[in-house]
């Protein structure tokens, strides 16, 4: 997912200042891949968790995903979605 100026105009945020605007992409981004890795995490073993942490290419990460979480792509999909909600919603305090 891109988190761009065309994202903020889905969610409603193109008139926010634009010095805050790269700040608050950034924070969304990393909000979201706090959000999933602990989501992702919680169906994981120990010996997972540390098997996936040694993977440095995300290519292998995606494949090792659909082996031992193959229900990682809904998981995303499911933490975007909720916190394009959350933006929605608090849009009017976010401009």
């Amino acid at each position: 997912m891109q988190f761009d100026e065309q994202f903020l105009q889905e969610m409603g945020l193109s008139a926010m200042p634009e010095e805050q605007k790269q700040a608050f992409l950034d924070y969304v981004q990393e909000e979201l891949e706090v959000r999933i890795g602990e989501r992702i995490s919680k169906g994981l073993t120990e010996v997972q968790l540390n098997e996936f942490d040694m993977i440095t290419d995300p290519a292998e990460a995606a494949k090792w995903l659909e082996k031992n979480r193959p229900d990682y792509r809904e998981i995303v999909t499911r933490t975007i979605e909720e916190m394009k909600a959350e933006i929605r919603a608090n849009r009017d305090k976010l401009i």
